[in-house]
């Protein structure tokens, strides 16, 4: 069996390797250490997106608007400073800083191109707390989202964003679940916005790189040093929808000095599940 051989493979691996495997209407095929806790790192962002669309339908901002973009934001430390973004994945996004940009735009930033200051903006306008919230609207046990990025005061506070396999897992399923019939995160037209949203994802190094060309998958990855998570809704035309999340932690000081084994070792463990999943996906039950 494709899974048994997959989990013998990957206890050889010197790191901690998470993972859900199912299709959206039924119990997960295969899971591995899905409760497990791990730094969320960018995979944040869908629930910030989340939270954003919630705040919409509520009527409390419009998507269209214009919002100041600057780089400056509250901790989430009471008393500690301001604190500023120091890297991005985006220019697009730091070329309007002194000006103004749609919510919507920034949105989309934030997931197709990773960046950390549109997410930091997105959720100056939404609160900390909705996007917690998300979470156990979505059916997540033991995720949080505590802090902005690099909102370094309130890290070394112990205040902090995690995520589980199996999380990623229930967020994304109702998202997909929630674009045909209404259901706890947002209307089926938001839903499906956000889908779109994330199937437009420009970083396909990992969970789509496994995938065939063409292949529509709505997916979100993250990557800090020692840590890489790619988590997705395949949708592929021959067989029913299914989730796949692999979350990965490993000691940064095992990758060398520049931590790029680290990244490759992590990408090519997502990208072979990804791509052997696939191979599995009419067996999925």
């Amino acid at each position: 069996m494709i899974f048994d051989e997959l989990d013998a493979e990957l206890d050889r691996v010197p790191r901690t390797v998470s993972a859900y495997v199912g299709r959206l209407d039924a119990a997960p095929t295969w899971t591995r250490h899905p409760d497990a806790t791990h730094y969320a790192a960018s995979t944040i962002k869908v629930g910030v997106l989340v939270a954003l669309h919630r705040a919409a339908e509520a009527g409390h901002l419009d998507l269209d608007a214009p919002v100041p973009v600057r780089n400056e934001f509250d901790s989430a430390l009471p008393g500690a400073p301001r604190f500023s973004c120091n890297h991005d994945n985006d220019e697009a996004v730091w070329a309007r800083v002194g000006g103004t940009a749609r919510l919507r735009w920034l949105a989309e930033r934030m997931i197709v191109r990773s960046s950390n200051l549109a997410t930091n903006l997105v959720i100056d306008h939404v609160g900390l707390p909705a996007v917690a919230d998300v979470w156990p609207r979505a059916g997540a046990r033991h995720s949080c989202t505590g802090r902005g990025i690099e909102d370094f005061a309130a890290r070394d506070a112990g205040i902090t964003n995690l995520v589980t396999a199996a999380d990623l897992a229930a967020l994304l399923t109702r998202l997909a679940h929630g674009a045909i019939r209404p259901g706890p995160l947002a209307t089926p037209r938001s839903c499906t916005a956000m889908l779109d949203t994330l199937a437009a994802q420009e970083h396909r190094e990992d969970l789509a790189a496994g995938l065939p060309r063409g292949t529509r998958v709505a997916h979100k990855n993250g990557w800090v040093r020692g840590v890489r998570h790619a988590a997705g809704v395949v949708y592929p035309g021959d067989a029913a929808p299914y989730a796949v999340v692999v979350c990965t932690t490993t000691d940064p000081a095992d990758g060398g000095p520049s931590g790029m084994k680290i990244e490759d070792d992590a990408c090519r463990i997502i990208v072979d599940i990804s791509a052997r999943v696939w191979a599995a996906r009419h067996d999925l039950r």
